[in-house]
């Protein structure tokens, strides 16, 4: 894997770090056929952190084992389901019951649907409702961005203050071949061929593509860490940006997928 060292992509890398806060990435869980490659985050702020779409239980034990090289599964404080797709959120039960502190943060739309993914005691789900919300955490704060119809109706990305690094979910998803597989955009141009299709076929429309893009600018990202593929980093943010803005997907393209 270009871009991280066996190490990391076997224990995690860190994105930002201080004396005081960090961004992680949890590593390379995907082991392949065929199974959906999803990215896991953790941010630390003292002594308390936010665990970021930890995703099914196939991938589990290697992301409680990666936490645990950084912190305690008490200090745990929210974790944070951007939606409600399986490689997000199906391993919810077995997680509230490891972090027994954590507030399950996920969008109003959702939690009726949790107790399908194994978590039937819901008293410890916050719902973030339709307009996103703040969290104070001892040295930074989150901006819970709404990111609605892209690609689910209840639907978030994260913005650390700190950081200055955008959790964004399913946006900037790219499915990038196995033996062309690297951590980091480097070649913007050669990058969009992985991620066009996905965005076009998942995507509600141009309309709302704009209006996450104009939300998006109104802070300093230095990094795009979404949950499938490779993040961006300096100006490969705003050439995503740019790119995301003028697709057209979903509503704009309805002939072209249903053929006719």
């Amino acid at each position: 894997m270009k871009g991280i060292s066996e190490q990391e992509a076997e224990s995690g890398k860190l994105l930002y770090s201080d004396e005081n806060h960090k961004f992680i990435w949890l590593g390379w869980s995907y082991k392949g056929a065929g199974e959906v490659q999803a990215n896991q985050y953790l941010i630390i702020s003292g002594r308390e952190a936010v665990l970021l779409d930890p995703g099914g239980v196939h991938v589990f034990p290697f992301i409680i084992t990666n936490i645990s090289r950084y912190i305690s599964l008490e200090q745990i404080r929210y974790i944070f389901y951007s939606h409600q797709d399986p490689d997000v959120s199906s391993g919810i039960g077995i997680f509230m019951n490891v972090c027994p502190n954590a507030k399950i943060l996920i969008s109003r739309l959702w939690i009726r649907f949790l107790p399908h993914f194994g978590a039937a005691d819901t008293s410890g789900v916050e719902a973030i409702q339709d307009s996103g919300k703040t969290i104070d955490l001892p040295f930074s704060r989150l901006h819970i961005i709404p990111a609605h119809f892209l690609h689910s109706e209840g639907n978030f990305s994260l913005y650390d203050s700190r950081s200055k690094i955008l959790f964004s979910g399913d946006i900037g998803a790219s499915v990038i071949p196995e033996n062309d597989t690297y951590f980091e955009v480097e070649d913007f141009e050669k990058h969009v061929k992985y991620m066009e299709w996905f965005h076009k076929r998942y995507m509600k429309s141009n309309k709302v593509l704009r209006k996450w893009v104009s939300m998006v600018r109104k802070y300093e990202v230095d990094i795009i860490a979404p949950q499938h593929g490779a993040i961006f980093r300096g100006e490969n943010v705003k050439r995503f940006l740019s790119w995301l803005e003028n697709l057209k997907c979903g509503d704009d393209i309805l002939d072209e997928i249903y053929g006719y």
